[in-house]
Formats: structure tokens, sequence, C-alpha cells
């Protein structure tokens, strides 16, 4: 018993993740197989793994389970998220689990689930009930035969498909540095090259679970310089690097320079907008004013919905959107079953470049300057609510607009921030921007920060 409470640690507000074997291991993997059929009651699943070294054990539990339950497995073997989101759509199943830890530290490993059509189950849907079947223990009702387990392989009509976002005669040879992180991203950067006119500079490139060059998390500081030294090195024209499930990309200049998720956003959203003309945007509320401007002067429609792929996917089925981005470099696109994908977006960024004849920095710079912005800085706090509270408090006799969408948002005449809490952490994470004054935003930001840390 003491062992299952553990267990219960794992089942995050989206997903599984925890640390192996103390609190995610192959029992429970094999319950989640079982508890998993019992909830959703598939006929046909599809499981990928990441490069972890414990993936590979627990992917084998987790089928033993789904087939001990009657469930057939197709198993499309190592693989990024989004090759299970493909998979589970492309192939018509009736749902995908993908065994990864993304870009946490070594000893952590999970899972990420969908159902059919790719639909996310988070908390919200059915995710907390998952739980409880693990937790809790029931009793198997399946006495048919044992479902049958089918390896496929789906990387080329994957590649076709992420390609056919792009028009590959709008190319033109340009230099660029991709770093999968050693992670799952390198094998389809193979599997892609040989359609595309640009000279790829592989780095940290082989799928590797020792890691040896560390956690694939571009978000960290002192992770970006292997990047952005080998730009500024070669001299090539961009930089991409990946988490370790590639579902999302992160970009560099010409310059090497690290070009925040929210500038991408706008980008991405005006190039979908031109082949979608009034279609709708779906945005987080962390950072908002740039990517409504570009929206709605490309004659599109932002909507504002909370941070979380389950919440943007949700949104974005309803509105049905053609598009969706995070500044957290999620980007999810309607004809991939409104699905986050690490892969089409530098297609779509280096497609823009090859058009338009610019460089990425030209592409931002005018949008950067117009909304500079602090980027996402995190606090550890004794109390967040009571550190919201506050600030809400504080700031409220200036503010002309507040909503809680996500956490607390309050805009003022020429600047704006957000403020929300970690749903697995004492955190709170603070983003600020200005209309156009970088000065005014870094003031801000210090003020916002002084007042956080003052609170404790």
């Amino acid at each position: 018993m003491v062992l299952k409470d553990k267990w219960r640690n794992v089942f995050k507000a989206y997903d599984i993740r925890g640390r192996v074997p103390e609190e995610l291991n192959e029992e429970m993997a094999y319950s989640i197989g079982i508890s998993y059929v019992e909830l959703f009651r598939p006929k046909l699943v599809g499981v990928g793994y990441d490069v972890r070294l414990t993936s590979i054990p627990l992917t084998s539990a987790l089928v033993r389970g789904l087939r001990d339950s009657g469930c057939n497995v197709v198993d499309i073997g190592q693989c990024g998220t989004e090759q299970i989101y493909f998979a589970t759509f492309h192939l018509g199943l009736d749902g995908g689990i993908m065994v990864t830890a993304s870009h946490n530290p070594m000893d952590y490993n999970g899972m990420k689930l969908v159902t059919a059509g790719a639909k996310p189950i988070s908390g919200d849907s059915g995710l907390r009930e998952l739980e409880k079947l693990v937790i809790e223990g029931f009793q198997v009702t399946y006495k048919g035969s044992m479902g049958t387990y089918t390896k496929r392989d789906i990387m080329l009509e994957y590649a076709e498909h992420i390609l056919s976002y792009i028009n590959i005669d709008n190319l033109k040879p340009l230099k660029v540095v991709v770093n999968a992180g050693n992670g799952c991203a390198g094998p389809v950067i193979d599997a892609i090259e040989d359609r595309l006119p640009f000279q790829l500079i592989k780095i940290q490139h082989l799928p590797d679970g020792n890691f040896p060059k560390g956690i694939p998390n571009p978000l960290i500081l002192e992770n970006r310089e292997a990047t952005a030294s080998v730009v500024r090195q070669t001299g090539a024209d961009l930089g991409i690097a990946w988490d370790g499930d590639f579902d999302r990309c992160f970009f560099f200049d010409e310059k090497g320079q690290f070009i925040e998720g929210y500038y991408i956003v706008g980008l991405l959203a005006k190039s979908i907008l031109a082949k979608n003309p009034g279609g709708k945007i779906i945005h987080d509320p962390r950072l908002t004013w740039n990517t409504k401007e570009i929206v709605e002067k490309a004659g599109g429609f932002p909507i504002e919905s909370k941070t979380g792929h389950a919440f943007i996917k949700e949104r974005m089925r309803a509105e049905n959107a053609v598009y969706g981005g995070e500044m957290s470099a999620h980007h999810y696109f309607r004809e991939f079953a409104y699905c986050d994908s690490g892969m089409i977006p530098w297609l779509l960024v280096l497609e823009q470049m090859c058009q338009k004849g610019k460089s990425l920095s030209k592409l931002v710079e005018d949008r950067m300057k117009a909304y500079p912005a602090s980027g996402e800085i995190n606090r550890k706090v004794n109390d967040a609510n009571y550190v919201i509270k506050s600030i809400k408090g504080n700031y409220i006799s200036e503010t002309v607009n507040i909503n809680y969408i996500d956490g607390l948002s309050m805009e003022f005449k020429d600047w704006r921030f957000n403020l929300r809490s970690s749903n697995t952490e004492p955190v709170i994470r603070l983003n600020v921007e200005a209309m156009g004054n970088k000065d005014l935003m870094e003031e801000k930001t210090k003020e916002l920060l002084n007042f956080i840390d003052s609170l404790g």
C-alpha cells in the first residue's frame, strides 16, 4: 500500500510523470495498461517510447497490461510524442500512449495518453478516473483471448505529412544547425533531409538515453550555448533545438540569439492566416499583445485560452481554430488533429525566410521592438495565492483591464503582466510586456520581482 500511495504522485494535470522506480515502475505501467482498457474500452491502441533507458521496460509492461485486457497493440517503436498523435489519427486507432518524460531529469519517466482522434486525456477528461483505477485496483472482467501485438514503422507516412505543410518549391539553400539534444528528433531529420535543399549541421544528433550533453531542454539558459555557438561558428542562417520528445522546438537567429517563443507564435499565426483567411487563432494569456495585433491585422480572430496543451486543444476543437500557439514553444495545428508538433513549426519558419528573403532576426525584430517581453521568470514562494492576491491589491487602482483566464492578468495603459502559480511546485511564473518601451518593461519586471521577493 505504501508503494501504491507513491503512485499518486505521478498523476499530474495533463500526463503521468515520476521518478523511476520509486514512483513509476513496471508494476504500475502494467496497471496503467489494464486500467486504460477498463476505462476507455479501446480495441486497438498505439504505443511508442522515447530514448530514456527505462522506457523500453516500462513500455513492455504497459503492452502486457493492454494485451492481457484483450486490447490489440500497434507498437511504433522509438519516436517523438507527436508521432503517437499522428499514428492515432492517421491509422484510425482507438487510442495512443507515449512513454516519455520529455525534458525531465534522468531518473524520471512518464506517459502521455490520448483517445481516438488523438484527443488528450487530462485531469478533466479521464486521468483522475484512470488514477483511481490504478491506485485502488479492480478485478479484471475480460475473459477472452490476449490482444494481438504488431510492430509498425510509420516514419515515411509521418514525414510525408509534416512536409505537406509547406511548398518545397518555395525553399532555397540555407545553412541550418539542428540540435536534437540526443533525443528522438534525429531520425526524423534524417528521414526528411533529402527532400530539403538545406545544408543541415547536426549536433547531439544520435538518440542516446544517457544524454551525454545533459537533458535536452533548451529553456535552460546554459543549454542554449551549444546551438548558439555552432550557429556563430559556421555562419548558419538558423539554429533549431528540440526537447527530448521533440514536441517543442526552439529557434536561434543567424547571430545565435535565442528567439522567445512568443514572437514565433505571431510569426506562425500570420503565415497560417495567409493560407486560411479569417481563421481563428488560439493563444495563451501569458503574453498576448503582439499575437492579438498580428492576428487582427491579418484578418483573423485571436482567442485567449488557459495555458496547457489539454486546454488549448479543447478550445481549438470547439472553435475549429486553424492554429494555436503558446509562448512555451508548443504549436498546435488543425490539420494535425489539433495537436502540438515540434517539426511543423521550423519548416514553416524556414519557408517564410525563403519566400521573403529575410533572416529570422529581420522577420521578428519589429515585433520585438513593438512589444518587448521579459520571458517567463520563476520565483519560489511560500504561498502562491497570498502573493498573487497581494500583487492584485497593490496594482488594482491603476489597471484598465483584469482577467483570471489563467492566474492573474492585469493590463495598464502601456504595459501588462501575467502571474500564475505552478501546478506541481511552490513556484509562481511571471511574464511582463510593454508597448514599444523596453526600459519600461524591465523597470516593471524588476518592480514586480522585488515585491514578490518581499512577500516571501
